[in-house]
């Protein structure tokens, strides 16, 4: 990790912001220089360089925008499972159990084919129809990581606020979320890091990501074994990356408790 670089006398935040940035420059660099790494490799890599670095910029983007728009969606499903309307939580507790039911691959084939046949005139372009499958299916499984998240906060601090006078929303925002938050971080997280490689599955509707590269080149050159290695190798970089960044943030947030 990143973050046992840097010297001992810093303070946890200064280490995780330098890990954060550190990562951050690093993930810029590789995108923009794999290209021109890979184009020195010998056929079929080189010819194909920049066909592999465009499409790992489309799998980051994928990543990117699924997650952050599955994190608010985990978030308001988690809410309303909690909540005290029963509508609210029947109708989250459908959506969860749904999305956890059925394989990604199918909801993204349902979104992309079946949605535009639902709803006449939604004809969503194949990068925007992976999106909406993607953030719902990661959706479903960080509201079940943020809900662990509350119910893991003890009521007595809850008790204890309102005794003190704080309204219920004060409660919530500053006393309950930011601990469930820090409770929840290691499983979303870890579905944010599952999503990187998830998002390989937008191939299947012709999406010009990473793996749909690789399955080309090697369909169009017989050569399998040196373009899905370098696929791989790939996927392997943007998720050590990804990763850094993560343990940064968990690592601000002390998940682990060793402040001292």
């Amino acid at each position: 990790m990143l973050t046992a670089l840097w010297p001992s006398h810093w303070s946890r935040q200064q280490r995780s912001n330098a890990t954060l940035v550190s990562a951050v420059v690093l993930m810029v660099l590789a995108l923009m220089l794999l290209g021109q790494m890979l184009s020195f490799l010998p056929e079929p890599i080189g010819p194909n360089a920049q066909a592999f670095s465009d499409g790992a910029r489309t799998t980051l983007w994928l990543t990117l925008i699924s997650g952050s728009v599955g994190l608010v969606l985990g978030t308001a499903a988690a809410l309303a499972r909690t909540a005290r309307w029963a509508a609210l939580r029947y109708l989250a507790s459908f959506y969860i159990w749904v999305i956890r039911g059925t394989p990604l691959l199918v909801q993204i084939l349902f979104v992309y084919f079946a949605l535009p046949a639902l709803v006449p005139g939604l004809n969503l372009p194949d990068f925007a129809a992976a999106v909406l499958a993607l953030s719902l299916n990661v959706g479903a499984y960080n509201a079940e990581a943020i809900r662990a998240g509350l119910l893991a906060v003890p009521r007595g601090q809850t008790e204890a606020a309102r005794a003190l006078g704080l309204g219920r929303a004060h409660v919530f925002f500053d006393v309950v979320f930011p601990q469930a938050f820090k409770i929840a971080l290691p499983p979303l997280v870890s579905n944010f890091v599952a999503l990187l490689k998830d998002s390989s599955l937008a191939y299947a509707i012709g999406v010009v990501e990473l793996t749909n590269v690789g399955n080309r080149i090697q369909s169009a050159t017989f050569q399998p074994i040196a373009t899905l290695t370098t696929v791989a190798v790939t996927y392997l970089l943007l998720t050590t990356l990804v990763t850094q960044i993560s343990n940064a943030i968990e690592y601000r947030f002390d998940v682990e408790g060793r402040a001292r």
